[in-house]
């Protein structure tokens, strides 16, 4: 090699016809040749024939003969096609999804369901509706079972370090409403919460009658799940609260209800942005199962208001373990005795309704402006 690149320069130099004359004897170059050329390459024969192997390679690539490069391969077409992408923009593309304002055009790629009717008799006429109140008395049954039971093995240890905690309590409200609403979701939609049910029917995702249907039923599984757990141990259950709802000392009713109404209000904003069609459609290329996010919104939750309420956010659990537990202090106000008897279960029905409603508003009128667009 090292021969041939101290060849190359003199050849250059003292024949510099030599490439010219090479190219003209070249196999590959078509075409008639010419008496000069002819001449030229009669009188460079010797000289090529002197001539290294290296230095006659270098002659026949003349000045026009084309260069071949390798072909792209597919991984390298794709990367050139995703820097275009980077480069031009997302909106460059009709099919997919424009960004921002170029977003707000009156074509849907999504199918909008019409708002349920107010009454709906002939739903009392469907096996559907009744395997759907079914569901959900099942599913709030399993929930309360698995949550009380939950919260009996951390009250009833004499160290906390020896239980989940407060942690492991929000883990369980959290995971089984995760597992529950991925179970009913086909069914009955996966309320498992009389305050999800108020809000979605606000929002005219259900009528008057299957709305009616699901809190009775929930409330009837939430009251044979915590039935179940005092069962199993009634003295550890009694002594322990049977898991009950009621505002703690150091708080007051207003900050039970007010805890108790931003709670309500995270969940049920949270079930109409994840069960939204247009979401849906929009983020249908993000691989996330919608009951994960409601379960993520009651874990938080439970994280912030445990040590105020214990958490309700759903009056049918507030409603089952206050019936099972049966006592006075989860039932009446105990710091306002003086002016009667005061069901301290209010706090945990009207906080949870009116947090739905709130969401249900803001989320129909502010986020999808549902009522602007009838108006097109």
């Amino acid at each position: 090699m090292g021969s041939c690149a101290q060849v190359v320069p003199w050849v250059v130099t003292l024949w510099p016809d030599a490439r010219a004359a090479s190219t003209t004897t070249s196999p590959t170059r078509a075409g008639p040749r010419t008496p000069d050329a002819q001449e030229a390459s009669a009188s460079a024969g010797p000289v090529r024939a002197s001539l290294p192997l290296a230095a006659r390679r270098i002659g026949d690539l003349g000045p026009s003969q084309p260069q071949r490069f390798p072909k792209k391969t597919e991984r390298q077409a794709k990367m050139q096609g995703k820097e275009e992408d980077v480069n031009l923009g997302a909106n460059k593309f009709p099919e997919r999804q424009p960004i921002g304002t170029a977003a707000q055009s009156d074509e849907k790629d999504y199918k909008e369901p019409p708002p349920a009717p107010l009454f709906e008799p002939g739903e009392l006429k469907s096996w559907s509706f009744y395997r759907a109140g079914i569901a959900e008395f099942v599913a709030t049954f399993l929930f309360l079972y698995i949550t009380i039971l939950t919260v009996m093995g951390v009250v009833s240890s004499k160290t906390k370090c020896s239980t989940v905690g407060i942690q492991g309590i929000a883990w369980a409200f959290g995971g089984m409403i995760f597992a529950l609403v991925y179970c009913t979701a086909g069914i009955s939609g996966g309320h498992i919460n009389p305050a999800v049910t108020f809000g979605l029917f606000l929002a005219r995702k259900l009528s008057l009658t299957r709305a009616l249907y699901y809190i009775v039923m929930q409330c009837l599984g939430a009251i044979c799940g915590a039935g179940v757990v005092k069962g199993f141990k009634k003295s550890i259950y009694m002594a322990n609260g049977g898991g009950a709802n009621f505002v703690n000392p150091g708080y007051t009713k207003g900050d039970g209800l007010g805890a108790e109404i931003i709670g309500t209000f995270v969940l049920v904003y949270t079930v109409m942005s994840a069960t939204d069609a247009k979401r849906n459609a929009r983020d249908s290329h993000v691989p996330i199962l919608a009951p994960l996010p409601i379960g993520f919104a009651v874990f938080l939750v439970h994280l912030a208001t445990i040590p105020i309420t214990g958490t309700g956010i759903n009056p049918a659990r507030s409603l089952g373990a206050a019936i099972i537990y049966n006592r006075d202090h989860a039932w009446n106000d105990q710091a306002s005795s003086s002016m009667g008897a005061l069901f301290f279960q209010w706090i945990f029905w009207v906080g949870p309704f009116i947090g739905a409603a709130l969401a249900a508003i803001y989320h129909q009128v502010v986020i999808r402006a549902i009522p602007f667009k009838s108006r097109r």
